[in-house]
C-alpha cells in the first residue's frame, strides 16, 4: 500500500475492528479475575497477576530505540507497534509495552503517541486522552505533597525547612508556559507563605518516575517516603516521610499502579503504563508492565524515549537495574530525513513542511549524516546488546538513500531491515521481525555501563565520554557543591539520569552527526531519591512546555451527531 492513499491516523483508528479487551487478556494467558474492566476495550491488570504468572518462561525482551531524532520524532512508537504486529505474521506471539502519552504533546505540536498509520494502539481517543485516570492520579499525589510542604511551613515549620531549598513543584498535564515560574502565597497572611515556585508538566514529576520504576505497592510506599523535597536549615534532607505525606500519596496511586491493557489495530496485546519524560527522567514505560508482559508471549517489545544516547542508556542502566530483566536485542530506528538533518544543512521545524531541498534524492547527505547512526549502533553495543537497524520508510525516500543506511549498518556489523509498517501494518514489518528473531537468538552479553558504587562524577564522566563522545566534563561550583552534599547524604550509589537535549549526541542541540572532543558542562545536579537516581542538568531543561502559535488543540473537536472525536492526530 502506498503512503499516499493511507487515511489519517484517526480515521484508521475509528474504523478498527476491536476485540473485547477480555479476549486480549485471554491471549496473554490472563484470567478474567486478573483484570478490571474499564468499558469494553480497556482494562487494568491486578498486581496479583505478577506472582500468578511467575512460573511461566520469559519472553525474549526487545528494546526499540533510535538515532538522534529530528523534533518530529522518527517513529519509535509506530515501529514498536508494527514490530509487535509483524511477529504474528511470521508465526510468533508478541506483547507490546509502551508509555502513556502526556496531554501536553497531544494538544501541542507532536500529537498523540499511539503509533501511526496501520501500526497503532487502539482505542486511539482513550489512549491519548484520559485513559484510566493514571495521569490525574500522578498529578494529585504530586500536588498533595506540594500542599503539605506549604502547610507545614505555615503551621510553624517544625522541621525547620529552608523555603529557598524546596525543589518540589506542582504539576499539570497541560503545556502552559505561564506557570513555569510563579510566586505562591500572595494575598493575606492566611493564604500561606510567599515563595517563588512553579509548575512542571505531569510527565516530569518524580511521582511519574516512581510509578514507572516501582515493583509493587510496598515498594511504591517506600519510594514515596524517600522523596526529598528540600533541606532544613542545617542542610539535612527533608523527606515526604517526615512530612507524613507518603501514605496519602500511595493511597492516591493505588489504582494507577496497575498496568493498562489495550490492543493494536491487528489485536496484538499492548500494555500501556506510566509516561516519564526522557530528558529529565528515564523515559521508559513501567517495570510492572514488563514484569507482566514478559510472561505473556514469545516476545515482549518495549520502547525508550528519544535516541539511544538518552532513553536506551537509561533503560539499560536504570530500568534494567530495578527490574532485573535483561534485553535480548535492540531495534535502532533510522530515517532518511533524520540522517540528512545530521549534516547540519537543514532546519526541521515542527508544524512546518520539510525543506524542499531535503526531499531531493541525495544519498551523499545520508552517508554524511550516517555518522550518528554509527555512533548509536556503538552505544547499543557498549551494553553488550545486539542492534538491528530499522529503516522506517517514508513516501519521500529514495531507494539509493535507503541503500546507504543498509550499507552503514553492514559496515558496523549490524543487521538491518526496511520496514513499511506505517503504510502496511504488521505485513510491512515481517523482514524486521525476522531480523529481530535472529538477533535475539544470539547469546546474551548484556552489561551495565558503570557500577553504582563508583563516585557520582565517575559515573557522569563514563556516560559523557563513552555514550556522547565527549572529551571531558566540567562542573559549575553549584554542581560540585551538590555532588558533595549528595554523597555525604548517602545518595552517591544511585544511578545517573543525565538531563540533556534530545537533538544532539552532545549537550548542544546545534552539534549534529557524531561530534567528538567537546566538553560537557554540568550546570546543576539534582536527586530523585524516591525514584532512585541522580540527574545532572547539562543545560536549561524545560519541564513545562509551552503551546505554539497553532497548537493541535485548535483542531480537536467532537461530532455532536456521532459523539466521535475529530481532529486528533
Amino acid at each position: 500500500m502506498s503512503n499516499s492513499i493511507v487515511p489519517s491516523d484517526l480515521d484508521i483508528a475509528q474504523a478498527a475492528d476491536l476485540l473485547p479487551i477480555w479476549e486480549i487478556a485471554e491471549k496473554m494467558g490472563l484470567a478474567r479475575s486478573d483484570i478490571e474492566l474499564y468499558g469494553d476495550y480497556m482494562a487494568k491488570v491486578r498486581l496479583e497477576a505478577v506472582e500468578g504468572l511467575s512460573g511461566r518462561p520469559n519472553a525474549r525482551y526487545i528494546l526499540v530505540t533510535a538515532i538522534t531524532p529530528t523534533p518530529l520524532g522518527e517513529g519509535k512508537s509506530t515501529t514498536t507497534v508494527g514490530l509487535g504486529q509483524g511477529m504474528h505474521h511470521i508465526g510468533r506471539t508478541a506483547t507490546v509495552a509502551i508509555r502513556q502519552p502526556s496531554q501536553g504533546p497531544t494538544f501541542g505540536i507532536k500529537g498523540g503517541a499511539a503509533g501511526g498509520g496501520y501500526s497503532q494502539v487502539v482505542p486511539m481517543e482513550q489512549f491519548n486522552l484520559h485513559m484510566t485516570g493514571d495521569m490525574h492520579a500522578v498529578s494529585a499525589a504530586n500536588n498533595l505533597l506540594a500542599a503539605m510542604i506549604d502547610a507545614h511551613i505555615y503551621q510553624g515549620n517544625a522541621l525547620d525547612i529552608d523555603p529557598y531549598s524546596i525543589m518540589w513543584r506542582r504539576v499539570l498535564d497541560v503545556n502552559d508556559r505561564g506557570l513555569r515560574n510563579i510566586v505562591s502565597g500572595l494575598g493575606a497572611k492566611s493564604d500561606g507563605p510567599q515563595r517563588q515556585t512553579g509548575f512542571d508538566i505531569t510527565a516530569a514529576s518524580e511521582v511519574m518516575a516512581i510509578l514507572a520504576l516501582t515493583t509493587g505497592l510496598p515498594d511504591m510506599r517506600e519510594r514515596f517516603g524517600r522523596v526529598t523535597v528540600g533541606r532544613d536549615r542545617k542542610r539535612q534532607p527533608v523527606t515526604a516521610e517526615q512530612l507524613q505525606a507518603a501514605g496519602s500519596m500511595t493511597v492516591l496511586m493505588k489504582e494507577a499502579i496497575k498496568p493498562n491493557i489495550f490492543q493494536t489495530l491487528e489485536n496484538t496485546p499492548a500494555l500501556v503504563h506510566a509516561g516519564p519524560f526522557a530528558n529529565i527522567a528515564h523515559g521508559n514505560s513501567s517495570v510492572l508492565a514488563d514484569l507482566i508482559g514478559i510472561k505473556t508471549s514469545d516476545y515482549l517489545i518495549t520502547e525508550a524515549g528519544f535516541g539511544a544516547d538518552i532513553g536506551a542508556e537509561k533503560f539499560f542502566n536504570i530500568k534494567c537495574r530495578y527490574s532485573g530483566l535483561r534485553p535480548d536485542a535492540a531495534v535502532l530506528v533510522a530515517t532518511v530525513r533524520a540522517l540528512k538533518s545530521h549534516t547540519g544543512r537543514y532546519r526541521v521545524i515542527p508544524g512546518r513542511p520539510l525543506p524542499a531541498e531535503m526531499l531531493q534524492e541525495n544519498p551523499d547527505d545520508v552517508r554524511e549524516g550516517g555518522s550518528n547512526l554509527r555512533k548509536q549502533i556503538q552505544n547499543v553495543r557498549a551494553h553488550g546488546v545486539s542492534p538491528v537497524v530499522c529503516v522506517n520508510c517514508f513516501a519521500s525516500d529514495f531507494q539509493s538513500e535507503i541503500d546507504v543506511i543498509g550499507q552503514i549498518a553492514e559496515e558496523e556489523g549490524a543487521r538491518w531491515a526496511v520496514s513499511r509498517h506505517w503504510a502496511e501494518g504488521g505485513a510491512g514489518a515481517k523482514d524486521l521481525a525476522r531480523a529481530v528473531v535472529e538477533a535475539a537468538e544470539e547469546p546474551s552479553a548484556f552489561r551495565f555501563l558503570y557500577e553504582t558504587d563508583a563516585p557520582l562524577k565517575a559515573k557522569i564522566e563514563k556516560i559523557a565520554t563513552t555514550i556522547y563522545g565527549a572529551g571531558g566534563v566540567e562542573y559549575t561550583a553549584l554542581a560540585n557543591r551538590q555532588i558533595r552534599q549528595y554523597e555525604q547524604s548517602g545518595f552517591g550509589a544511585l544511578p545517573i539520569c543525565m538531563a540533556k537535549t534530545h537533538l544532539s549526541l552532545s549537550h548542544d542541540p546545534k552539534l549534529k552527526g557524531a561530534p567528538t572532543g567537546f566538553t560537557v558542562p554540568v550546570r546543576e545536579v539534582r536527586a530523585s531519591v524516591g525514584a532512585g537516581f541522580v540527574y545532572p542538568l547539562l543545560g536549561e531543561m524545560r519541564t513545562m512546555p509551552g503551546l505554539g502559535s497553532a497548537p493541535a488543540a485548535q483542531n480537536v473537536d467532537i461530532d455532536l451527531d456521532s459523539g466521535q472525536v475529530t481532529g486528533l492526530f
